[in-house]
């Protein structure tokens, strides 16, 4: 599927105007990275998605039509933003564990771990019974058959999948779930007026209110592209919840950082207090465990009518695997792409797409959704729920086709992608990082706030 098809399918799937479609530039060709994967059509339909709704907003407040631009390179490089992320200078720390990855079990099938989470880890060694070093974890799945590890895991609350190919993947109850599902969903569940968007500021989302409460990739992603168009990005998170190091300074470019527990029924007070002058909510926990803290949607609707709410969630909202734990890596483990990109490489085991492209895609796709969400209140009013999880995005990039030369592409590093970054200060130091992709005529994107470390702002909006 070519991008401006691409586009256009999510573009009507959101009920957005046809005619604004015209107002969009989608420049470049297949491929930009080494994969037989679409991945630079993933990034610039949905990254353009995202632009082209803040300018569907923008016209909305101002009556001004403007263009978006998105070349497919650009794109294709902010799809791997953590990867070229400097410090002062330097490298960012390590993302992975010492013992993630892929491993051969005793029935000669693929499993990988994700252990980046001390309590994804330490369950993992507890299950296996070994110590934290990958030789003593590839003896000790020798013992195993590669599903039911997986299944073992999952009944402990781990990360971990079996590697299957297209065709297993498509007879898996998952799978058939999967496929029937849309790439996003935005449905109305509550009643409220239409609301205008704020009269003040000159950006397409100046005076909205998001708050984050999403960790890792996709949701944080979806924030910081709310913050480039001009959002107040509130993130919520606990000093007792792991994270990523790297992925937090990387995707808090434009975020306020407050800490609520919400184990705490002063947490929950103080997030309730801020949902009731919140535009839109984001999570990404677990289908229903947002909900155990009264925060679910319903709930949210009721408290804040007229609320935007999304969610992600690792494999979709049905199936057998509906409750289960996941990340990028894990998905495109046991979807088929993985085994896919193999085969096409004559690779010896299961081959990682050169991005984590699910990620990504889902966190622009969350982007789109909020303000394609935003402008249905603003027109038809009511309270409004987005879908997105990784397993139908990833279906959706499997659907967009295969580039038969695609290996072959250079994978490019950081001196290769030196025009698209730029230097800014940070609550972490001096930052070299990718710029975004999107170009609009009369919103140029930015972020007006630099990365902070995460609990920097009070539990509060700026007044």
């Amino acid at each position: 599927m070519n991008p401006k098809a691409a586009l256009a399918d999510i573009w009507r799937l959101a009920g957005m105007p046809p005619d604004a479609l015209d107002s969009v530039a989608l420049t470049g060709a297949e491929p930009v990275l080494p994969s037989t994967f679409a991945l630079g059509t993933a990034a610039q339909a949905t990254i353009a998605a995202a632009a082209l709704a803040a300018a569907e907003l923008h016209r909305l407040r101002t009556g001004k039509r403007q263009r978006v631009a998105v070349p497919m390179r650009d794109a294709a490089i902010e799809f791997r933003s953590e990867r070229y992320l400097r410090i002062d200078g330097k490298p960012a720390p390590e993302l992975w564990d010492k013992i993630a990855g892929l491993y051969r079990c005793g029935d000669g099938r693929w499993v990988r771990l994700h252990t980046n989470f001390p309590h994804h880890r330490d369950g993992v060694l507890k299950l296996l019974g070994c110590e934290h070093d990958r030789a003593a974890v590839r003896r000790a799945l020798e013992g195993w058959k590669a599903e039911a590890f997986e299944d073992a895991a999952a009944l402990a609350g781990l990360v971990v999948t079996a590697t299957r190919s297209f065709a297993e993947w498509d007879a898996h109850g998952q799978g058939r779930a999967v496929a029937g599902l849309p790439v996003l969903s935005i449905e109305r569940i509550g009643d409220a007026p239409p609301q205008p968007l704020p009269s003040a500021g000159d950006r397409p989302l100046a005076g909205v209110r998001v708050l984050d409460l999403t960790r890792v990739i996709a949701g944080p992603v979806c924030g910081r592209t709310l913050a480039v168009h001009g959002a107040d990005v509130l993130l919520v998170t606990a000093a007792h919840l792991p994270q990523m190091g790297p992925l937090v300074i990387d995707n808090g470019r434009g975020k306020l950082s407050t800490f609520i527990d919400l184990r705490e029924a002063a947490g929950r007070e103080s997030l309730t207090g801020l949902l009731r002058d919140t535009d839109v909510f984001v999570q990404g926990f677990r289908p229903g465990a947002v909900k155990g803290n009264g925060f679910g949607p319903e709930e949210a609707a009721q408290a804040r009518r007229g609320i935007v709410y999304v969610s992600l969630c690792a494999y979709g909202q049905d199936g057998p695997w509906a409750g289960r734990r996941g990340f990028d890596s894990l998905v495109q483990n046991a979807n088929g792409m993985n085994h896919a990109e193999a085969e096409a490489a004559a690779a010896a085991q299961p081959k990682p797409l050169p991005c984590q492209a699910i990620d990504h895609a889902s966190g622009y796709l969350m982007a789109f959704g909020a303000m394609a969400a935003l402008a249905r209140r603003a027109t038809q009013g009511g309270s409004w729920h987005v879908r997105v999880s990784l397993a139908q995005t990833g279906h959706w990039i499997r659907g967009l086709g295969r580039i038969a030369d695609g290996l072959a592409c250079p994978d490019p590093d950081f001196e290769a992608v030196r025009d698209r970054l730029e230097e800014l200060d940070s609550g972490f130091g001096r930052l070299t990082a990718v710029r975004h992709a999107a170009v609009m005529s009369e919103t140029p994107p930015r972020w007006a706030r630099p990365s902070v470390p995460l609990g920097t702002h009070p539990a509060a909006w700026p007044g």
